[in-house]
């Protein structure tokens, strides 16, 4: 099997078990390497680190999947490691919607699967791990017998390794308006042409976390999707519900979930922009007892991160001037890019500005189902908070 040879004086990120080996990590390749190929990793002097696969083409060089010697990369691996993944989130009570395979979390790196009831979604992000599909769709198939598997590859980060986007049936044709159940309610995830994989179940815990605050309450919800925090806030106990979002499908989405709620009347949604609403409401001094914003991730790339920073800032900024004295912001950010710190911080420079005094009442990360590895900050990447506004 060919050898790759890291330098000598490189991180020890790798060692200390971050799965990613960048090309200017490595001091020389004993072998041939195409794209997708099996190879083993060694220090400069030739100890086994690990083993995973690699695309010269990608910036990223290698990705490892195992760092025990004797095991080897067939078929059968990945049914243990998805069997494996499958356990822990039955073990912590996730089993009818769940994000079944998070990636290097599972240690799987750049695969992702959910799971909604008996239909499974994935993405294979790589061209290593892309070359696995067939055998990924196997082991889903020996372990649940599901109605249905979907692939949503439709992201541009596959061009990056060469890849082309697809999507796609991976099983026999399905209905893909998947009906789901969380937290008592019910809503259709639109597993084709959805956001993602459909919907964000990654928040399927910090909707839960509203349900104090909400109850007898005026709310406004910025960036909406599919309705799922307004719909919750609703069947929470909130007096009014308002949710805006720029995508008219979406809108049309979270209208069909609030209806199939009954909450049809208590839940207005309107397709409009966010940006120029919250600063144009918060000139008119409208105010909610409760004010919800789920935005997008601002930045996918480090070049601008303060791109990012200014734009979390000013929505933080508007939405607190929405809240009254004594209500409550809930605010969340999607990007590892904006780590918890630099978060806290955004959201503390913004009350300043807005002349506001914040009270911390809930801090959370995403669902479990979602494992953060220590170590990797790709892991850890969804920070919500509940604040009340004095």
């Amino acid at each position: 099997m060919t050898q790759v040879y890291l330098k000598k004086k490189v991180s020890r990120r790798i060692e200390n078990g971050h799965p990613w080996v960048f090309a200017n990590e490595v001091e020389k390749i004993d072998g041939p390497v195409a794209g997708g190929d099996i190879i083993d990793l060694v220090t400069h002097d030739g100890k086994f680190i690990g083993r995973g696969y690699a695309n010269p083409k990608s910036q990223i060089l290698i990705r490892l999947l195992t760092r025990k010697k004797n095991e080897q990369i067939t078929d059968d691996f990945f049914l243990q490691k998805i069997n494996a993944a499958w356990k822990y989130r039955q073990k912590l009570g996730y089993t009818e919607n769940c994000r079944l395979v998070f990636g290097e979390a599972d240690f799987l790196p750049a695969l992702i699967i959910d799971k909604f009831n008996d239909y499974f979604v994935l993405q294979t992000l790589s061209l290593g791990m892309d070359l696995w599909k067939s055998a990924i769709v196997n082991a889903l198939e020996t372990i649940f017998q599901p109605k249905g598997i979907y692939e949503r590859n439709d992201v541009p980060v596959r061009e990056l390794e060469g890849l082309t986007q697809v999507k796609g049936f991976l099983s026999a044709p399905f209905d893909t308006q998947v009906l789901i159940h969380e937290n008592g309610l019910k809503f259709m995830v639109d597993v084709e042409n959805g956001q993602k994989t459909g919907y964000f179940l990654d928040q399927q815990d910090n909707r839960r976390a509203i349900r104090h605050i909400v109850k007898d309450a005026d709310v406004l919800g910025a960036f909406t999707y599919t309705g799922t925090f307004e719909i919750h806030a609703a069947h929470y106990g909130a007096k009014s519900v308002l949710g805006l979002d720029i995508s008219a499908s979406a809108v049309e989405q979270a209208n069909r979930n609030a209806a199939l709620n009954g909450f049809g009347d208590k839940c207005v949604f309107q397709a409009v922009n966010a940006f120029d609403v919250l600063k144009q409401w918060s000139k008119e001094g409208r105010q909610y007892d409760v004010v919800m914003l789920d935005p997008p991730a601002f930045t996918k790339s480090r070049e601008n991160i303060m791109k990012a920073v200014t734009g979390y800032k000013e929505i933080n900024l508007r939405g607190m001037k929405l809240v009254r004295p004594g209500g409550f912001l809930v605010t969340t950010s999607c990007t590892n890019l904006i780590q918890p710190e630099l978060f806290l911080e955004i959201i503390e420079i913004a009350a300043k500005d807005a002349k506001r005094i914040l009270r911390q009442v809930v801090y959370q990360t995403q669902a479990s189902d979602h494992p953060i590895i220590w170590g990797q900050e790709n892991t850890h990447y969804l920070k919500f908070l509940i604040v009340q506004v004095l």
